[in-house]
């Protein structure tokens, strides 16, 4: 490949084909694809990398990766917000999508092992958290115990909750999941997700955190793990910044110091945490 090739190349959507479409909300859908006929699958994303999806046509947009199967098939979740996921929402199986990717920094899963292990998801912040969650069940000797906090604006947002369902019932995993307000039909707990720090029942010194959600509830929940005595090094988070070039040359995802794209969208708190009280950088 020449120079020229090796620069274009991560520029460059790879054409690949819709084969499942699944209703997560009324606003959210998973997209499971595989490469098209003829097409090389890409790379296979580590837990917590993106992808760069494109409905032709009309844009692209970054989306984390929420799962991986079989033949090279991949799976999105995608929240209708605007004009280009509002294209990707309208994907039926059948419907080519361009991929480029995978790009950024995975989460970290390699310090979980030997620990208490606590995922902590807002909203469709459970997605890149999926990978995470599906890695602890299939390694579960590795860890001491693993609890699973979800938490939603409403009943009716709840991502995955055939998921949650299974989750539930697999062993050594705990899940407890809360609504910020709730309909006469639900009855589970109500409150923010912070609130379901206080009830855990793990060794605070030795226990990792995997946070993703909105940047106001990572911010409180990544306070509420270091009141409960979690060390801060040990707090992942996942940033969102609006990614156009994936690559680290545009500077559309600029934080500070930082571009999302090349030196996340993972991070350790510490790397994040005095970024975090700047309002509306």
């Amino acid at each position: 490949m020449s120079l020229r090739d090796s620069i274009a190349a991560p520029m460059v959507p790879v054409r690949y084909r819709v084969v499942e479409r699944r209703r997560e909300t009324h606003d959210t859908v998973t997209l499971t694809s595989v490469p098209d006929a003829g097409v090389d699958a890409l790379e296979e994303p580590r837990p917590g990398q993106f992808h760069m999806l494109s409905a032709f046509g009309v844009g692209e947009v970054p989306i984390s990766v929420s799962g991986v199967g079989p033949q090279g098939g991949i799976e999105h979740t995608v929240r209708a917000v605007g004009a280009n996921t509002e294209a990707l929402d309208a994907l039926s199986a059948g419907d080519a999508v361009g991929v480029r990717g995978p790009f950024g920094r995975g989460w970290h899963l390699d310090g979980a092992a030997g620990m208490d292990v606590v995922v902590l998801a807002g909203g469709i912040g459970l997605a890149p958290l999926r990978p995470v969650i599906q890695h602890l069940i299939e390694q579960r000797e590795e860890n001491r115990s693993v609890r699973l906090l979800v938490g939603a604006r409403r009943s009716e947002e709840l991502s995955f909750t055939s998921d949650l369902a299974a989750w539930s019932e697999a062993p050594g995993i705990e899940v407890a999941v809360t609504v910020d307000s709730a309909t006469r039909e639900w009855s589970g707990r109500v409150g923010v997700v912070t609130n379901l720090v206080e009830d855990l029942d793990v060794d605070a010194p030795r226990t990792v955190a995997f946070v993703c959600g909105p940047e106001v509830m990572m911010r409180f929940s990544a306070r509420a793990l270091i009141e409960f005595g979690l060390l801060p090094e040990k707090i992942q988070l996942s940033a969102e910044r609006n990614m156009k070039c994936a690559i680290a040359h545009c500077g559309h995802c600029q934080y500070g110091p930082l571009l999302i794209c090349r030196d996340g969208p993972v991070f350790d708190y510490p790397e994040l945490c005095e970024l975090m009280e700047v309002r509306e950088l």
